[in-house]
């Protein structure tokens, strides 16, 4: 089955001297994938590639505006209704594309998605979910992870569905194991919020395994954390650092002590595996769930390999059907507690460039 994804071309730090040879990589490992390049058309068909100007799994959208990576929400959402990032998440709207891809202004792309394509019902605010990498050779998916900073107990019982709907759709699990992110394992550890979410958490039919520290973000412990966006936002930046000290250590160490070529020969396999595993750019690509379109986010500053893993994520949402994932999970919810209050779908009230509930990924 094709899937078409529509990229926004011209956004993040990089622009088209990423996207687009992160595309072309994509198209020689995925026939089914179908590509809308948005942005600025002259830009676009003078950087493609000529082998690539005649495919016909490649459309070029043409879009006149760029939202900078520096835009406050009010630009973004109110002055550039013509930005490649609008146009991009309209495509899905419309139905022409799948998914939206986007390495922009993080808070612009979760306004615009927000305004354009509403939320789901049963979900008072979207949240960013990705991957970080666990100790046990796979990834755990943590949300929220920058969207909404200050949260009620409910939004974290809805960020767990939404969390345990996108691991069972995208990796096949039936019932993913859902952790709470707090500073103790204990019932009686928290503040105020994250006992009462602890408790809808608990109440709930999701395979919830409790409180989890930290470090068990990385141990693997459980497939899905849930925690608010600030304290996910600085758990995200943390993790990408070490791997970025630790790839340097592994570097720096390996020239200065290595002597002898036949240790290096023997060590470098075992080196390369754990470079690789901890590469940051390999988990690129945040999921915006909770809207009524599938959205991912990469990194502003993400190169060719990293927006190709972005560009994995939304191909395989849109394959594994993640809104029927999410919308299954948030009925069964419903049915199980026919008497829980769920919040209405909530239109974006207009935009405030100082609001507390958009952060940068």
């Amino acid at each position: 089955m094709a899937i078409t994804l529509a990229v926004d071309c011209m956004g993040g730090d990089h622009g088209l001297v990423v996207t687009l040879p992160a595309v072309t990589q994509f198209l020689s490992r995925e026939p089914e994938a179908r590509f809308v390049l948005v942005g600025q058309q002259a830009a676009i068909e003078a950087a493609l590639p000529a082998a690539l100007r005649a495919d016909p799994r490649i459309t070029i959208h043409h879009a006149s505006e760029v939202v900078a990576m520096d835009d406050a929400i009010e630009v973004a959402l109110r002055r550039k209704r013509d930005s490649s990032m609008r146009v991009a998440v309209e495509l899905v709207k419309k139905g022409v594309a799948d998914a939206a891809i986007s390495a922009g202004n993080t808070g612009a792309l979760m306004a615009i998605s927000r305004y354009v394509l509403k939320t789901l019902d049963g979900i008072d605010r979207p949240a960013i979910a990705s991957l970080m990498p666990n100790a046990i050779g796979g990834a755990t998916t943590v949300l929220d992870l920058g969207a909404n900073v200050d949260c009620t107990a409910e939004h974290l019982l809805q960020f767990g569905i939404m969390g345990s709907a996108l691991v069972s759709t995208l990796e096949g699990k039936a019932r993913p194991t859902v952790g709470l992110l707090n500073i103790g394992e204990e019932v009686i550890k928290g503040n105020d919020v994250v006992k009462q979410a602890a408790e809808l958490l608990r109440a709930s039919n999701l395979n919830f395994f409790g409180n989890v520290e930290g470090n068990d973000i990385f141990t693997g412990r459980t497939d899905v954390i849930v925690c608010d966006g600030f304290v996910g936002n600085v758990a995200l930046k943390t993790s990408e650092g070490l791997a970025q000290m630790i790839g340097a250590f592994i570097r720096e160490e390996f020239t200065r002590t290595l002597g002898s070529k036949l240790v290096a020969l023997l060590a470098k396999p075992i080196l390369s595996r754990f470079k690789k595993r901890v590469d940051h750019r390999r988990y690129n690509g945040a999921a915006l769930l909770g809207l009524r379109g599938v959205v991912i986010k990469s990194h502003g500053s993400a190169d060719a390999f990293a927006f190709g893993w972005a560009l994995k994520r939304g191909f395989d949402a849109a394959r594994g059907k993640l809104l029927e994932g999410v919308a299954d999970e948030l009925a069964s919810y419903r049915a199980a507690h026919p008497d829980a209050t769920a919040p209405a779908a909530v239109v974006l009230p207009p935009a405030d460039p100082a609001s507390s509930h958009s952060a940068a990924v």
